[in-house]
């Protein structure tokens, strides 16, 4: 019955991929249609009557009458749809508020209705098309998914709208839906502590040899679960023996109750895993689930420089973007495996791209997806069914290409997610770019790096703030710093030319084991999910690292006088 659901779907998703492809050979006239059905929708809206909505017939004259809005302009709107206010932004009723994960700033609140949440699945749909057309070229198949992000919302505003992360959102308003692609019971991501999580949902996706893919929002989440199958092996492998729960586990009673009856005792499983945790010292994915098929998680940004620790865990398994979105908006579909570019999701929201040479205005000058350019770099706006217009979210991302007459696009950065000693302005692609290259010419591997700047010295020196993965030793700390230094002053013009002078030398500090985890805990205490933990490999708070122990501090040979 499962693998004939399974079927089923995947012939709705091939078919759903189709219409997709057929409508970037139109993105022009799809995305008109988009906007204008859009308009009329919500043209009797409290938004729509104040910018008169329902009398705007083409692109032209919604660029010209409705203007480029900040979150807190949307934020009084906001507050009275949290309190039962309804026809405020939105035609339907706001079903759920997404809370953003405020890892880059504020938190936000984005309404959500039946509507957006369609259009959603519909883009998740044609991803998960693509992906099993990519498989089959390569001789393989899609199949169930581990994934390990909590469903738990955060509870009901005073109107009874229930909120908190995206995930939990999509995932609890389509349990039917993505249930079919768990490799593990719906009832393992409802557990409030995520250690636990992790461990349940990682004990029914082994019992599972054929298990195809592992799912997560970024690549560090998916390093982190290795850590934990690594780390829990015995015990995993002991519970699927007996067939029995750790009682050491933290997990709501009546979750565990109803987990300990989907689960049975699998000596023969746990034999093949035993054998393998013995022989080769560790249990991994890729050793676990031999045809295991994917991993899928974010590309772009700083995405590789976790990518290049993935083939200890995963040996070469294609890695696969799904979807780029936000809890704003749906912004683009990924179409090929091991491969950064996507698709402009025409029929999520109408979208708009601003040049750089408009970056500095408050109203910019756009473009639209027919008119942007291979090889530049634009902010991106969107218009959507979850009440937002021409909503700048701040991120950069770079026009590779395109598929039909759709743009093939990248992400690259968060607009103001760069540091300055003077002007040179360093972006996050700069660090990722020189550490993932630094990795490989020194045989190195980092648990992770952010670089930051110094507090007593004007102008700032860079401080690059490092820690080796476990079982790497740093042979020669400042000839990697030199290397360092150099990389990013090929990659960042403006930072050579300051590096000169003003901008003093760089410094490399060595942090001691499990500092990033200490900084990752200090997200999640500000109420930031674990899955939506977005780590800055760059940042302009001095005291970002604070507390955390320093084991060696290294200069180059012009600082050391």
């Amino acid at each position: 019955m499962v693998n004939l659901v399974l079927s089923a779907l995947n012939a709705v998703t091939d078919l759903t991929k189709a219409n997709f492809i057929k409508k970037t050979r139109r993105t022009a006239e799809v995305q008109e249609r988009f906007l204008l059905r859009l308009l009329q929708a919500h043209r009797d809206t409290e938004f729509g009557r104040k910018y008169q909505l329902g009398e705007i017939k083409t692109v032209d004259r919604f660029r010209d009458r409705v203007p480029i809005l900040p979150y807190s302009s949307y934020e009084p709107f906001l507050e009275r749809i949290a309190n039962g206010k309804q026809n405020i932004l939105t035609a339907d009723p706001v079903v759920y508020l997404t809370l953003t994960s405020g890892s880059t700033g504020k938190k936000k609140m984005i309404p959500t209705t039946r509507r957006s949440q369609n259009i959603t699945r519909q883009a998740t749909l044609t991803s998960m098309g693509f992906l099993t057309a990519a498989l089959r070229s390569r001789g393989q198949q899609f199949g169930k998914i581990l994934l390990t992000n909590s469903t738990q919302q955060w509870g009901r505003t005073s109107a009874g709208i229930p909120y908190g992360p995206a995930s939990a959102g999509v995932l609890s308003m389509d349990k039917w839906l993505y249930g079919q692609f768990f490799a593990q019971p719906y009832e393992t991501l409802q557990v409030a502590d995520s250690s636990a999580r992790h461990y349940l949902a990682l004990l029914f996706a082994l019992q599972d040899p054929l298990m195809r893919g592992m799912l997560a929002n970024f690549p560090m989440l998916i390093l982190r679960t290795c850590n934990y199958l690594e780390k829990f092996g015995e015990d995993l492998i002991h519970d699927i023996e007996t067939g029995t729960i750790a009682n050491w586990l933290e997990v709501e009673p009546e979750l565990r109750l109803a987990l300990e009856q989907r689960l049975s005792a699998n000596p023969v499983r746990a034999n093949e895993l035993r054998e393998i945790l013995q022989s080769e010292g560790k249990l991994t994915p890729h050793l676990a689930w031999s045809n295991l098929s994917f991993v899928a998680c974010a590309r772009g940004g700083t995405s590789d420089f976790y990518f290049q620790r993935f083939p200890t865990y995963f040996n070469n398994t294609p890695i696969f973007g799904a979807v780029f979105s936000s809890a704003e908006g749906m912004f683009s579909i990924y179409h090929e495996l091991d491969d950064d570019s996507s698709i402009l999701a025409l029929e999520s929201g109408f979208f708009e791209f601003i040049p750089q040479d408009q970056w500095q205005e408050e109203q910019p000058k756009t473009l639209l997806a027919t008119e942007v350019r291979s090889g530049e770099r634009y902010r991106i706006l969107t218009t959507s069914y979850n009440g937002f217009y021409r909503y700048d979210i701040g991120d950069v991302i770079e026009v590779v290409g395109f598929y039909e007459q759709a743009p093939l696009i990248v992400f690259r950065h968060r607009q103001g997610g760069l540091i300055s000693s003077t002007t040179e302005k360093t972006t996050e692609a700069h660090a990722t770019q020189v550490m993932q290259a630094v990795q490989q010419e020194f045989s190195l591997l980092l648990e992770d790096f952010c670089m930051t700047l110094s507090e007593n010295d004007f102008p700032a020196r860079y401080l690059l703030n490092i820690e080796l993965a476990n079982g790497y030793k740093l042979e020669d700390p400042q000839a990697f710093l030199s290397e360092c230094d150099r990389k990013l002053q090929a990659a960042n013009t403006h930072y050579e030319i300051s590096r000169k002078d003003p901008i003093p030398p760089p410094r490399l500090r060595i942090l001691a084991p499990g500092s990033f985890a200490i900084l990752r805990q200090r997200q999640i205490e500000k109420g930031i999910p674990d899955s939506q933990l977005k780590f800055p490999h760059i940042s302009e708070d001095r005291n970002f690292l604070s507390g955390l122990q320093v084991q060696q501090e290294v200069r180059l040979p012009e600082d050391e006088a």
